[in-house]
């Protein structure tokens, strides 16, 4: 193995009887997960420190006086491990055993039941009947502020929460009360979780229903979700995440691991701002015309009359672009402007006040810029207008008297007037809205659950994300919908695979050459020279 040029030193190690050659000092857990063994576990989180107090994951090692904590315990060549042998087996068991005296059997009505791993373990490894005769002790349930609740008698005091705050929200907001069986996860004082920016995150690492967000209580069972790939679309981060959707709507929004861009974790602003994909108000057909003449039609006759209005279009082209687009989006509407003679685009870009980062992995921040595309906006040659509050700088789009392409639905300080000069006015947007009032066409398009594509975040990271919930009525990616305008023009047939759309960006911009769609993964890839772009982001 080689890291920064340098060769990485390995042992070689024998676990359940497999000969595998892993990195030395890494633990006997993190080997066997590299090899697909299951080593169960609760208190050991990838991204914290390890107590080795939950005693789960011990497992047997030749030569040993007793069982080991997997989580710390490190390779040594030539070691032997036994994750399944007679004496670990037991050992779990029992450890099993010991969790369920007290753990409330109320799946039925938790939000975690189905991705438990109490319920996991207990199937596979535990006891077929519980022995003690004893009640269970009783907490209850305690508000922990913000999106938190916290149920006590569900807890296995793994504390991977307390943790958690300490080390990467670096705020010591949560800390384990009493001792022994009466220990309980509490807040200090009056002060909560309500005021820190990364808490959901500790709903998340729960391996039970003791920490449950108030957004998500009781809204649907985890075997009913659908998980899908993408991006947080509420900052420049670019972080990873997964959309959980049930029929055709989002539920809720999960961190998707990557340590090159938010490790485990998102931010609670990112987290929370989804119930827009949701909803109901949608622009569901093609609208032709102004005012009391405006019809629904089909998209061929709306593109139809809309290319002869742009062949006979006299005035100068102007271009108003969104930068919450993808890169397939801004790419096509950026070649019909040059292939209509455009004066080139300009995009919005709503700003936050301040940054807000997570100290523990400080690369993490909800930045500045709230929208997810800005550097791939940029890197396309659209210049951004308005204050930091991404506000203004549209007087000339406003007034402008030829032809005005407006993409995406972020203008909502114009009212009815805008564009109302406009020779020709073309909006593709999602939703209603007062600035597409006075549009002679008024396209539908996707908004990014549900189109496949891909951003370019703060640092020139290209990510893709794939569609989660259907697109409603006759909505398509704008991609589509430009491209094929953009076909009839040159005389050709239009493109109709995203990979293709994207494939027009390296003719477009430096930055994309050499990229391949299909390549990009799960994980992304960095453009492939310095951007040229610079300022907070």
């Amino acid at each position: 193995m080689a890291e920064n040029g340098q060769t990485q030193e390995t042992v070689t190690v024998t676990i359940d009887g497999r000969e595998v050659e892993v990195p030395k000092g890494a633990t006997i857990l993190e080997a066997a997960e590299g090899i697909g063994t299951r080593v169960p576990h609760y208190c050991y989180h990838p991204g914290l420190s390890a107590p080795a107090q939950c005693r789960l994951c011990l497992v047997e090692v030749e030569g040993a006086p007793k069982l080991q904590p997997s989580c710390v315990t490190p390779v040594r060549d030539g070691q032997v491990v036994h994750t399944e042998s007679e004496k670990a087996l037991q050992m779990r068991q029992g450890v099993l055993e010991f969790y369920l005296l007290n753990h409330p059997l109320d799946c039925p009505i938790c939000d975690q039941s189905g991705e438990c791993k109490l319920q996991d373990y207990v199937f596979a490894e535990g006891r077929k009947h519980g022995r003690s005769r004893e009640p269970k002790r009783v907490f209850g349930r305690d508000d922990f502020g913000g999106d938190v609740l916290f149920y006590g008698d569900r807890c296995v005091m793994c504390t991977r929460c307390v943790r958690f705050m300490d080390e990467m929200e670096q705020e010591p907001l949560l800390t384990v009360v009493e001792r022994g069986s009466r220990s309980v996860i509490d807040t200090f004082f009056d002060r909560g979780l309500a005021d820190a920016s990364f808490a959901g995150n500790v709903v998340d690492i729960c391996p039970v229903g003791a920490l449950v967000s108030k957004d998500f209580l009781h809204k649907a069972r985890a075997w009913d979700l659908d998980h899908t790939p993408s991006i947080c679309p509420n900052c420049s981060q670019g972080c990873n995440i997964e959309l959980h959707t049930r029929d055709d709507l989002v539920q809720r929004l999960k961190p998707r691991e990557n340590q090159d861009v938010n490790a485990h974790w998102i931010c609670d602003y990112g987290r929370h701002r989804y119930e827009w994909m949701n909803r109901g108000d949608r622009i569901e057909a093609p609208l032709v015309g102004r005012g009391g003449g405006r019809r629904a039609t089909g998209w061929q006759d709306a593109l139809e009359v809309l290319l002869a209005g742009l062949e006979g279009a006299a005035g100068p082209v102007r271009v108003v672009a969104s930068a919450s687009a993808s890169n397939e989006d801004l790419g096509t509407l950026a070649a019909l402007t040059h292939a209509l003679n455009g004066e080139g685009a300009v995009f919005r870009s709503p700003r936050a006040a301040d940054e807000v980062a997570l100290p523990g992995f400080p690369k993490l921040k909800r930045r500045r810029d709230l929208v997810p595309n800005r550097t791939g906006a940029e890197l396309l040659g659209m210049e951004r207008v308005g204050e930091d509050d991404g506000s203004g700088g549209l007087t000339e789009a406003r007034d402008h008297e030829g032809v005005l392409i407006v993409l995406g639905d972020e203008l909502p300080d114009q009212d009815g007037e805008f564009g109302a000069r406009a020779e020709l006015y073309v909006h593709l947007g999602s939703y209603p809205s007062a600035a597409a009032q006075a549009a002679d066409f008024v396209l539908p398009i996707t908004t990014f659950a549900e189109q496949e594509g891909t951003f370019t975040n703060f640092e020139g990271r290209v990510q893709r994300f794939w569609p989660g919930v259907r697109a409603p009525g006759a909505a398509r990616p704008a991609w589509l919908v430009l491209g094929a305008l953009l076909a009839r023009l040159e005389g050709r047939a239009p493109e109709t695979r995203p990979a293709e759309a994207f494939g027009r960006l390296g003719s477009l911009a430096a930055e994309f050459q050499g990229l391949a769609y299909e390549t990009l993964g799960t994980r992304g890839a960095l453009v492939n020279e310095p951007l040229r772009i610079a300022g907070d982001r």
